[in-house]
């Protein structure tokens, strides 16, 4: 039964790891770069989803949809203040510049929000559910990874399947020809920050009610979807949503048979030999150079 609990546990924290690790996808797909302050974002979207529906009272969806919008805003500010000017001057220093802006962000909500950790009030995903084998199951657990795959899914088939997906694919291997094709690569590589900002406030808004609220509570969270990101390989929307399951399921089962204490030592210590064994990771393919 405890190893069931610990499947059906990590199944859903995997399918938030892998949400998280879908922004690191969209950016580096269609810009090369990536969003380190993604961690942040995602406690940017519990905080906010807190303070309007628990501290101003609005109703559930409008707090909701209002949390995402400034979400999705503050990954456009992301890359517009920490990616772009350093891009342009074909400098790596927006690695530094987005973990800067997640520091930032961090802090202004301790400032703001306060440093007692907040929780969410019991709503209808957290008190119901059903069982099965004798498990209960809460609904949430079943949102997160509906969710999450059906998102995973949708950019995947957008990605391969239509003009555009294909099109905004293209920016990263030649950005001049995409501009003659008529593409504005500018505001493609703005939409994918905006992406990356949403996914990370759609993780953060359902997590809220499993864990405390708090402004340090997207640090190791964002840490972990950028390994799940590296692993299940980074170019490979499905592959790293695959990789945050199982990710999320190797993890619930060694805090259950093992103890809290070694999760994080067994789990990272798995990373590492399985990119030494699969350098582009699970997924991934090995890119292209021409000479």
């Amino acid at each position: 039964m405890l190893i069931y609990s610990a499947i059906i546990t990590g199944f859903g924290l995997g399918s938030m790891y892998g949400l998280l690790a879908l922004g690191f996808y969209v950016t580096y797909a269609v810009s090369n770069t990536v969003n380190f302050a993604q961690g942040s974002a995602m406690m940017l979207g519990a905080v906010l989803a807190f303070t309007f529906s628990v501290t101003l009272g609005w109703p559930v969806w409008p707090a909701v949809l209002m949390s995402l919008v400034l979400c999705a805003v503050w990954g456009v500010l992301v890359e517009r203040v920490g990616v772009r000017p350093f891009v342009k001057r074909g400098s790596d220093a927006w690695l530094m510049a987005t973990v800067a802006i997640g520091i930032i962000l961090e802090n202004v909500v301790l400032f703001t929000f306060g440093k007692d950790p907040r929780g969410m009030p019991p709503s209808l995903l957290t008190t119901e559910g059903f069982y099965i084998a004798e498990l209960r199951i809460q609904m949430l657990q079943v949102v997160i990874p509906v969710v999450g795959l059906s998102i995973a899914v949708a950019l995947h088939l957008f990605s391969y399947r239509t003009k555009y997906g294909k099109a905004l694919l293209a920016v990263v291997q030649n950005p001049e020809a995409a501009r003659l094709m008529g593409i504005n690569v500018t505001a493609a590589i703005v939409i994918t920050f905006a992406l990356s900002g949403l996914f990370a406030g759609i993780a953060g808004i359902l997590i809220a009610p499993l864990f405390i609220i708090s402004s340090t509570m997207g640090t190791l969270f964002g840490i972990k979807a950028f390994a799940v990101a590296i692993l299940g390989g980074i170019t490979n929307a499905w592959g790293v949503m695959v990789a945050g399951l199982v990710y999320g399921i190797v993890e619930a089962l060694i805090t259950a048979l093992l103890g809290s204490t070694y999760t994080q030592i067994v789990t990272f210590g798995l990373i590492i030999v399985a990119l030494a064994v699969k350098p582009h990771g699970l997924f991934g393919t090995a890119g292209v150079k021409k000479v």
